[in-house]
């Protein structure tokens, strides 16, 4: 084998569609574009949404909702999640670096620790907000909580 008589695997390799080049090629006349319309012409180019003259439907339906600027977003995590990584880890204290080094949240994401679940054990948390009732869960069994800005 040399390089003289290297060449692509068999069907690897398609020869392009000549379009525009005489009758006989099977591709000439209308060039595989149809018979006259707008869309015939050289040089057209369709605007995004343009639907022949017809209302888009970005205009037939009518605007809802907004977006509050002031919204905060949090990730949320549950008692039972803060539970199984105290009982894995053996922590008495939880803050927002042991949820990132466990894949829970990246740096960049405010905390919210909600609710859900049982707590079974004393844990001191830090996050940015807390729900009433992981609140409360958490001082029941004497742990703290720590609300960060």
């Amino acid at each position: 084998m040399n390089l003289s008589n290297l060449r692509p695997a068999e069907g690897a390799t398609k020869t392009r569609k000549r379009i525009g080049r005489g009758t006989g090629s099977g591709l000439g006349g209308t060039s595989t574009k149809g018979h006259k319309g707008q869309k015939s012409r050289s040089g057209y180019s369709r605007k995004v949404g343009f639907e022949g003259g017809q209302m888009p439907i970005q205009r037939r339906l009518p605007k809802f909702g907004f977006k509050n600027i002031n919204r905060i977003e949090y990730r949320p995590i549950n008692l039972d999640v803060l539970q199984r990584l105290a009982e894995a880890r053996n922590l008495t204290k939880i803050d927002i670096q042991t949820l990132i080094d466990a894949g829970f949240v990246s740096a960049k994401h405010l905390v919210k620790i909600l609710g859900n679940g049982a707590l079974t054990a004393k844990i001191d948390v830090e996050a940015h907000a807390f729900s009433k009732s992981a609140e409360a869960a958490i001082e029941a069994l004497g742990g703290t909580i720590t609300k960060l800005k």
